[in-house]
């Protein structure tokens, strides 16, 4: 502090005068007003609805409204009263309904069948065996080949039943002889028995050795018919028609016959027409049958019931094949719970052949009528049934159904739906129960290969 003339001046210090310097500049510089705080807020807001050109707009008017302070804080005053309007936002299309197909069921006389595998077996099956035992000498038939009862297959070597049977014929003549000695020895000695020159007992010995005579020629005779036996023996021909199999025993094989020891298999021949076709029906089917023997147009499983037949590859054609019931086991199966049945079919175009399998069906009712549809309009949730049926709104709804078993391709619908119903057959994953559908209404087509769809021929495969 220094004093100049009358007036003293007080001066502070250094660095207090540089704080008093900056804070002056501070407080000299324009500062924006709070409305205009407001109305830069709203124009950031709304840039951002709008687009990135707003937010450039309200960037480049704070830089204005830095270098010119009153004419910034008027131009955001009249912002603040009339804010841009955000665009409206864009409404989503609504979908359209799926489209779906809708049929109503089928409805018409039918049989209920029931399907079960069978395999067929021949008639006859014969294991070929020589009764003679000897060498074979002639194979007389192709592996395979159809023959018919009679027909020479093999040759046994036949020399040594030819001498055997030359020897028996000699001891039959050889007792012959002895027979006609002791008759003429009875003859001589009876009218000396009468003149009492020959004893009784002589007499009673000489009838004795005729007697034994007259059996030794019985013994011959049987010996020679034996060798006789064994000689036809030697040519080894079919007991009965039929496919024969391979060949078992080569040319010059030793082959053994008779009852003694192991016989020697040398073919086997099975039967062709007819042939059997055996299956196996469950217990309750069983019951099922015998209730239905009484009702009209189902015949059970009485014998002589007709049965058809399709072969595996016959998948398309129905069931093209026809039999009848021949046969009912006495009992079930205690192991399987099953009855074992046969049917016999005609095999004159040789189609079948033992050991191959077939699907057999059985009428399982009686004639009745049935709504039918096909399994594509049938949905599965676990274990229900289910179709989705359209009503005159056309809104999909679900209906839990009772299914029965498959009639010419369609299934059995026994309960659940009406005759009425439009049921979804085409489409079932578009529609949703509640949701709006477009349904195209279709008749089902019933094919053509099934006769037993119609009541005419259902009531002809139940007689």
């Amino acid at each position: 502090m220094r004093a100049t003339g009358a007036i003293a001046e007080l001066r502070p210090p250094p660095r207090f005068a540089r704080r008093m310097a900056r804070q002056t500049t501070i407080m000299s510089q324009p500062r924006m007003p709070r409305s205009g705080l407001k109305v830069l807020h709203a124009i950031v807001i709304a840039g951002v609805t709008a687009g990135g050109a707003l937010l450039t707009l309200s960037t480049a008017g704070l830089g204005q409204q830095s270098t010119q302070p009153g004419a910034s804080s008027t131009a955001q005053t009249g912002a603040a009263k009339s804010p841009p309007a955000a665009p409206p936002a864009p409404v989503a299309d609504t979908p359209p309904a799926p489209v779906v197909t809708v049929s109503r069921p089928v409805v018409q006389e039918v049989i209920e069948w029931d399907e079960y595998t069978g395999r067929f077996d021949a008639v006859d099956t014969v294991d070929l065996r020589a009764r003679v035992s000897g060498y074979l000498t002639e194979v007389h038939f192709k592996d395979g080949q159809v023959v018919a009862q009679g027909d020479l297959l093999f040759t046994i070597d036949a020399r040594p039943f030819e001498r055997t049977l030359e020897q028996a014929r000699a001891e039959l003549a050889l007792a012959q002889v002895r027979v006609e000695n002791a008759a003429r020895d009875v003859d001589r000695g009876r009218p000396l028995v009468d003149r009492k020159i020959m004893s009784e007992k002589v007499f009673d010995d000489r009838e004795n050795a005729k007697r034994d005579a007259e059996a030794q020629v019985k013994v011959a005779e049987a010996k020679v018919k034996t060798a006789e036996l064994d000689l036809a023996f030697t040519r080894i021909t079919a007991p009965t028609g039929g496919r024969i199999g391979r060949n078992l025993a080569s040319r010059g094989s030793y082959i053994v016959g008779g009852s003694s020891g192991t016989p020697t298999l040398l073919t086997t021949i099975v039967t062709q027409d007819p042939i059997h076709l055996y299956f196996d029906i469950s217990e309750n089917n069983h019951l099922k049958y015998k209730r239905l023997a009484g009702s009209a147009g189902a015949a059970g499983t009485a014998l002589g019931t007709p049965v058809t037949i399709a072969l595996p590859d016959e998948q398309e054609q129905g069931f093209p094949h026809a039999g009848v019931l021949d046969f009912i086991d006495n009992r079930l199966d205690q192991g399987t719970g099953t009855l074992r049945a046969r049917a016999v079919v005609d095999n004159k175009a040789g189609l079948f052949s033992p050991g191959m399998f077939a699907r057999v069906r059985l009428a399982g009712s009686a004639v009745q009528m049935a709504m039918l549809l096909p399994d594509a309009a049938v949905g599965t949730d676990q274990s229900v049934k289910y179709v989705i049926v359209v009503g005159e709104d056309g809104v999909a709804q679900r209906r839990v159904v009772t299914l029965g078993p498959l009639v010419g391709g369609l299934r059995v619908v026994r309960d659940g739906i009406t005759a009425d119903s439009w049921v979804v057959v085409n489409g079932l994953q578009r529609a949703r129960p509640g949701a709006k559908v477009a349904p195209k209404r279709e008749q089902i087509k019933v094919s053509q290969t099934v006769p037993e769809l119609t009541a005419g021929a259902s009531r002809k495969a139940s007689q």
